[in-house]
């Protein structure tokens, strides 16, 4: 029996960097789902990505998730105990479960930032990464929801570019920081998932 973690896609939908996460979570020992929230469209062009996600209908979206959530509980392999993290748009939907999704062990969002939500329903633990160098995802928005919790956040800031986890940006990746983050994220799940 293995602990779950349902992993939640940036913007440019389940390309084969998110398909990695999935198998790395898997060989960390993790009943690992990915939610297509895009019904299997992916793209590399930033525009077309943009326009996905602010056509994607955030309510289902989440609905989408909170099944997801019940899917893995239920399953044979699975210990009941289900995580939720997500990158940059999927860290914000991260967020979002973490409010409208009851009985998650914990959640673990990187770099994302959803609107006004009612934080006083968070019920799980939130363990947040960060980039300091980030316009959208900001440190400040990070901190916000921080202080808004009744339940405990750790608040990871890393000296990094947004979408600092991504290897196939490169850009934009920062190993060392990235390799932390995952170590952390681990770590925390499987307290969590104990």
């Amino acid at each position: 029996m293995h602990p779950g973690v349902v992993i939640l896609h940036e913007y440019w939908g389940v390309n084969e960097q998110i398909q990695g996460i999935a198998k790395r979570f898997a060989h960390a020992g993790m009943c690992a789902r990915v939610v297509d929230l895009y019904d299997g469209k992916v793209t590399k062009d930033s525009a077309e990505a943009g326009a996905l996600m602010k056509a994607l209908d955030w309510g289902k979206a989440v609905e989408q998730i909170a099944t997801a959530v019940a899917e893995l509980k239920a399953h044979a392999r699975c210990t009941g105990k289900v995580a939720v993290t997500g990158y940059c748009m999927g860290g914000a939907l991260t967020f979002s479960a973490a409010v409208n999704i009851r009985g998650l062990a914990c959640t673990v969002p990187f770099y994302g930032l959803p609107g006004a939500l009612d934080w006083s329903k968070v019920d799980a633990p939130v363990q947040a990464h960060f980039a300091r160098q980030d316009d959208w995802a900001t440190v400040a928005g990070a901190e916000w929801i921080r202080d808004s919790l009744k339940v405990p956040m750790e608040l990871h800031v890393y000296e990094a570019k947004h979408a600092f986890c991504n290897e196939s940006r490169p850009e934009v990746y920062d190993a060392e920081a990235a390799t932390l983050a995952w170590s952390r994220a681990i770590a925390f799940i499987r307290q969590h998932t104990a």
